[in-house]
């Protein structure tokens, strides 16, 4: 059995075609896709976070907001980037929208992505201290928000409150228990992978690496997750690991499939240059079930990992994205093992 669910980056434009022309299309069309994959089977909803872009940014209210429409399915991010973030303030959103869901949150987090402006985390009011980067500061806010979301105890009462305190200092509230076993981290690389076992997080494997020693993704990607499981055995840690991979996959089952997305999936890895260095970009499939079963049971990543994300095209529409997950579901996923 392997967990599927899908990740949508929540696009929104007026671009000829497009089903999502604003941001309220994409939130409100986000929260009925939920409701409709929890109703197909699928096993959760995942959204993506970017910040200065016509996509889905601050996510708590929307995953409250399908926690409180689901039932079932698992919410998500694929990820925050930690970089943007107060995490205090983000444990109480955190804290609150895990309540709503009865414990349903699974929390995808990183250093985050290339940005639509040149270090828009100051803005925000973050700026890496001296001789630290970006990625210091982003590790340093997860730090933080791990701690206070494990009911830390730091903060002196005041003497004289509005209301009664408990005794001792206190800390973030609401608390949620067993929230700190579904952070994930977004890791990019082998060695980022290995960090996270140390940290006791989940493993979220980027649609993309960071690396490029010239075998194919899928395989660099398995061997990420290989070297994941080993951390995570070295470190002690008393539970067993989580482990994400997402990939575009479409069935081609009927003549909208085909006019989307018929001319096949990139059959081939794709390297390019991220923030100036070599990355390598895992291929999509697109084809008739027989032939993408055939396909996909050669992907190694897909192999390892428990749960694998969806990517769909939100901008399609709710009807049509349901269509795509529900054939993965129906005509693909059991002829893999993973139903």
């Amino acid at each position: 059995m392997k967990n599927i669910g899908f990740l949508s980056f929540g696009h929104w434009s007026d671009s000829p075609g497009s089903q999502t022309r604003s941001a309220g299309d994409t939130l409100l069309q986000s929260i009925d896709l939920a409701v409709a994959a929890e109703e197909l089977g699928a096993d959760g909803a995942y959204f993506r976070v970017h910040h200065f872009a016509r996509q889905l940014a601050s996510p708590f209210p929307l995953l409250a907001a399908v926690g409180a429409k689901t039932h079932r399915i698992e919410i998500g991010t694929g990820v925050i980037d930690m970089r943007y973030e107060n995490p205090m303030y983000m444990a109480e959103d955190a804290g609150s929208a895990d309540l709503i869901s009865e414990g349903r949150l699974q929390l995808g987090i990183s250093r985050g992505s290339p940005e639509q402006v040149i270090n828009g985390y100051h803005y925000f009011g973050y700026v890496p201290g001296d001789e630290t980067t970006d990625a210091d500061m982003a590790r340093e806010h997860t730090a933080v928000f791990l701690k206070v979301i494990e009911n830390a105890k730091f903060a002196q009462p005041n003497p004289s409150p509005m209301f009664p305190n408990p005794p001792g200092a206190l800390g973030i509230e609401p608390q949620a228990p067993g929230l700190r076993d579904r952070i994930w981290w977004g890791a990019g690389s082998r060695a980022t992978a290995e960090w996270t076992a140390q940290q006791g997080m989940n493993l979220m494997s980027s649609t993309l690496l960071t690396e490029d020693t010239g075998i194919p993704f899928h395989q660099l990607q398995a061997e990420q997750i290989s070297l994941f499981r080993d951390a995570w055995t070295a470190a002690g840690h008393d539970r067993e690991p989580r482990v994400s991979v997402s990939r575009s996959i479409f069935a081609l089952t009927d003549d909208r499939d085909r006019a989307y997305f018929g001319r096949g999936g990139d059959d081939a890895d794709q390297v390019g240059v991220i923030d100036g260095g070599i990355a390598r970009f895992g291929r999509s499939y697109a084809d008739e079930p027989d032939r993408l079963i055939e396909q996909l049971r050669e992907d190694e990543a897909i192999a390892a990992a428990d749960t694998l994300l969806l990517t769909v095209p939100n901008q399609l529409g709710v009807d049509y994205n349901a269509h795509v997950i529900e054939s993965i579901l129906k005509h693909v996923a059991p002829a893999l093992g993973w139903r």
